[in-house]
């Protein structure tokens, strides 16, 4: 691919689905992105499109268009952050209702995942996005980490975007390579699910420097497959005291535009 040429990344879709008893968009199945996250790949020129889930029994069908032909046009996808990824895609009940998470989100994310690392393309997953990763190639969860994982790291706080902690690259990573060094940085980082065992040919890239929870992993294929625990699109310009994302966002770039 020439390197003038604008870049196309898919940005997999948020999904809200309809409340009982509501009326306007409560109502509906709405399907959006967060403004940060479509920012945060938008800081190199590159264009950013929402990939929409497809129903193929839906009420309306207007075309033969697949997830595959979205994967085909795009030059990469980023799977960003939201709901919990179901127990039952890595086997488990959910050990309470509210951990319950999103079937349908799992299965529209797990195919299009799919098609991208098929053809080749590179995908980078956000905080959900490095679970679902995790859980696609086999992997499995803790539903809890207060009640599963016992670190004595905080993972999860009201502050939400405000709350952070350390993280430490390992030593001869990809990271490690990408950040110039293992010392990592302080990171934005907001779970109540992290990843139990790691699935077929991925590595740990990036730990808590606090309980040594996972919080980057990467895939040990030709494609370049990439998750982090963390928001890097969290980490405004100026903020000296949060690790400076621009290197893995330039890996990921990079890799799109097949350099």
């Amino acid at each position: 691919m020439a390197r003038n040429k604008t870049i196309r990344i898919g940005l997999s879709a948020r999904l809200f689905h309809p409340k009982e008893g509501a009326t306007g968009l409560e109502s509906k199945t709405l399907q959006v992105l967060e403004q940060s996250i479509a920012q945060w790949i938008m800081s190199r020129d590159v264009l950013v499109l929402m990939v929409p889930s497809i129903l193929k029994d839906g009420p309306i069908h207007r075309s033969n268009i697949r997830l595959r032909d979205y994967a085909e046009y795009l030059d990469g996808l980023v799977l960003q952050g939201g709901a919990d990824v179901s127990p039952e895609a890595y086997g488990e009940q959910p050990l309470k209702e509210e951990w319950t998470g999103d079937r349908v989100r799992d299965a529209y994310e797990m195919e299009l995942l799919h098609e991208f690392v098929e053809l080749g393309k590179p995908v980078l997953g956000i905080c959900r996005g490095m679970q679902l990763i995790n859980v696609a190639f086999g992997g499995s969860l803790y539903q809890d980490i207060p009640t599963q994982f016992g670190g004595s790291g905080r993972h999860q706080a009201e502050a939400y975007d405000l709350h952070h902690h350390s993280v430490r690259f390992e030593e001869k990573g990809q990271f490690e390579r990408w950040f110039g060094g293992a010392d990592g940085g302080r990171v934005v980082s907001i779970h109540h699910q992290c990843v139990k065992t790691l699935g077929r040919d991925l590595v740990v890239e990036a730990v808590s420097s606090d309980d040594g929870m996972v919080e980057a992993i990467r895939h040990t294929g030709r494609s370049f497959v990439v998750g982090v625990q963390w928001h890097p699109e969290f980490h405004t310009p100026g903020r000296t005291d949060l690790l400076d994302c621009v290197p893995l966002l330039d890996a990921f770039h990079a890799a799109a535009r097949g350099r």
